[in-house]
């Protein structure tokens, strides 16, 4: 496939995960591009058979689009997880210097990318990487939003849908693996206010929002 196939692959994969759903303005909103230039993609795409239409005109993969879509998701993980770790660029760099270097990667370098790092299961977000050849299953978790004030949380997941709001959330230390404990909640929609080994700080709704983990069992 095309770069800009697997591209919208990959974005019609990802809206649908969240329960968004894929209609033509909103594909042409993430892309930034016009809704006849997403019409057309769609029609070949469609013609591909990779993608149908809902009884509602909204967009979704066929199993065979899910494959391709799920192939594309790996690879760009993997190279995540390979420009953290190796080469050491921080976590707000890593999607957009994924997104440029993914087509240039051969299934044999990304098989060798793969073992080299172990076979990681995760990628720097937290996000899961899919395994050639089995099921994948996208759980996000709790949201940091929703947790009950006193509650310990461990975070598993940052969304990188924002690079600048990833580079705020990875500057306080708040990444996967950290456990936080959840102090207050300021009212009107105010921040919540988290305590994160000796220190405390406010994260606004627009933050909490993009962190997910699981609830952990109070301290005895």
């Amino acid at each position: 496939m095309t770069e800009t196939e697997e591209l919208y692959l990959r974005v019609i994969w990802a809206m649908t995960r969240d329960g968004q759903g894929a209609r033509t303005g909103a594909l042409a909103a993430k892309l930034g591009v016009s809704g006849p230039s997403v019409s057309a993609m769609l029609t070949r795409l469609s013609n591909a058979g990779v993608t149908e239409r809902t009884a509602d005109r909204r967009v979704r993969l066929t199993l065979p689009g899910e494959a391709e879509a799920l192939r594309v998701v790996r690879r760009h993980r993997l190279l995540e997880t390979f420009l953290y770790r190796v080469v050491g660029l921080p976590l707000h760099e890593l999607h957009a210097e994924a997104d440029r270097l993914e087509r240039g990667i051969s299934e044999r370098l990304e098989a060798r990318i793969s073992e080299l790092l172990g076979e990681p299961s995760t990628d720097p977000h937290g996000d899961p990487i899919p395994r050639i050849g089995q099921a994948h299953r996208e759980q996000r978790g709790e949201c940091l939003a929703d947790v009950t004030v006193g509650k310990r949380f461990r975070v598993e997941r940052v969304s990188d849908v924002d690079p600048e709001a990833l580079r705020h959330l990875a500057e306080l230390h708040i990444l996967p693996g950290v456990v936080l404990r959840v102090e207050a909640r300021d009212a009107f929609g105010g921040p919540l206010w988290i305590r994160r080994g000796r220190g405390r700080v406010s994260l606004p709704p627009a933050l909490t929002s993009l962190v997910h983990g699981s609830t952990l069992p109070s301290e005895p």
